[in-house]
């Protein structure tokens, strides 16, 4: 098996890295074992001068990182930029912020001295994605480190490239070997890989599908997992919303990463008494966003990831269609070379349709109107999924409900749903559990260990 990248824009090769042996994963594990042991004994503030010195290094090289991330998975050049330099400032952060979440907290009792502490655990294996090929490892490995522990990255298959970046980026940054490796793997060999005594606990950004495979395996070693998976995120706009804040942000929400964010905003409810408005100039703006060569300045959106992603677009569109949705504007892919999926809005789409009831991973938005903002919540909750959601509005009442109302592991209010490494990130139900970024990123993957002394 080989593990080949093809630009979305073109269809063209762009690279090819051959699949590692079981003897190799054996040589990786050894080798992250080994690494854990001196890295645990390694202070923070020493581990936090090898995380700065790669996020400086990761900063020198924007461009170039940035045009590896849209040659492999289509994002735009604008968005691949801005992607490298977020996790070069995530890692300062951690490198800066992390010595205070981990040190010793002191808690009365009835001891001379008691409290708690937290140890590393060990090499932590990651299971990533490949819509945010850099973003989605930085997340989870800046703070994980930065705890003392050691990453096993199993990337996935089309961005090969941005895998082997990454891990040469913090071996040129002078992280011991094996601080963080990367495998190519194959879907089959990760049980294994997770029931390895030296692998102490696993992360997963994927499908709940994924997700439930991976905590499946995890739960039978008794090993730590955290599942970030899909996404239906609702963007509620309530009566109070300002139309001129609110139409913008609603696309930028749709379309961000061409579509392809598990916490882009997919379901727009509107409550009736705006609804002819928003869904006036929504349509108009989506149908006037610039679509072409992710390269391009220009560009807004770009193409899906890959012709397998452009095929399960376009099925659950025409399924929807057929069975009474209406396209107000796109509705099926567009003929030229490359995976190109217009900016899409779908109204009076039924339940039982596909679009109705499954993620659509692109740039295509469905609209539902309510009659109020309880309606919008009801049917925001209404869902298996819960990882963010969206309120748009002046009213404060209207956004306090919102906030307490919203089953989900983030609500933002007048703003994109974001990750931001001051704030917890993950979602409740089929969404996932556990947390990555904020003190409980650093954490998640730590032994929260109790001292008592008489």
């Amino acid at each position: 098996m080989s593990f080949t990248a093809i630009n979305p824009a073109t269809e063209e090769f762009v690279a090819e890295f051959d699949a590692h042996s079981d003897e190799d994963v054996e040589r990786a594990l050894a080798h992250a074992a080994s690494a854990f042991e001196a890295w645990r004994a390694t202070s923070v503030p020493d581990r936090a001068h090898l995380m700065i010195r790669a996020a400086e290094l990761l900063e020198s090289e924007i461009p170039v990182v940035a045009e590896l991330l849209t040659s492999e998975m289509g994002k735009t050049f604008t968005s691949a930029k801005g992607e490298v330099a977020k996790c070069a400032m995530t890692m300062r952060y951690y490198a800066e912020h992390a010595e205070a979440m981990l040190k010793d907290e002191n808690v009365s009792t009835s001891g001379s001295r008691s409290g708690i502490r937290y140890d590393p655990i060990g090499a932590v294996l990651a299971v990533m994605p490949w819509n945010y090929p850099l973003w989605q490892f930085i997340r989870v490995a800046a703070p994980t480190v930065m705890a003392g522990n050691v990453m096993v990255l199993k990337h996935a298959s089309n961005v090969p490239g941005c895998a082997k970046f990454i891990e040469d980026l913090f071996t040129r940054s002078g992280f011991p070997k094996g601080v963080v490796t990367t495998l190519f793997v194959s879907h089959d060999q990760v049980p294994r890989i997770i029931a390895d005594p030296r692998i102490a606990a696993v992360t997963l950004t994927g499908s709940d599908r994924a997700g439930r495979s991976v905590a499946e395996v995890a739960g039978q070693h008794l090993k730590k997992s955290v599942l970030e998976l899909g996404g239906s995120d609702p963007f509620i706009v309530a009566s109070s919303a300002d139309m001129d804040a609110t139409v913008p942000m609603a696309v930028t929400a749709r379309l961000q990463n061409n579509g392809q964010s598990c916490i882009a905003s997919k379901r727009f409810i509107v409550v009736r008494e705006r609804a002819d408005e928003f869904i006036e100039r929504f349509v108009a703006a989506m149908a006037a966003v610039p679509t072409g060569d992710p390269m391009d300045p220009a560009t807004v959106l770009g193409p899906v990831v890959s012709r397998s992603q452009l095929d399960e677009l376009t099925a659950q569109v025409a399924d929807s269609v057929a069975r009474g949705a209406v396209a107000l504007t796109g509705g099926a892919p567009l003929e030229r070379r490359g995976y190109y999926f217009p900016a899409t809005v779908l109204t009076n789409v039924p339940t039982g349709t596909r679009a109705g009831c499954e993620e659509l991973f692109g740039p295509v938005a469905v609209v539902e109107v309510v009659e109020d903002l309880d309606a919008a919540i009801a049917f925001a909750n209404d869902t298996p999924w819960g990882l963010g959601g969206a309120i748009h509005a002046t009213d404060q009442k209207e956004i306090d409900a919102a906030i307490a109302g919203l089953d989900v592991g983030m609500v933002f209010a007048n703003s994109l749903v974001a990750s931001m490494p001051e704030l917890p990130f993950g979602g409740t139900k089929d969404s996932g559990f556990g947390r990555e970024l904020g003190e409980f990123g650093v954490r998640e993957f730590t032994n929260v260990k109790t001292f008592f002394v008489a």
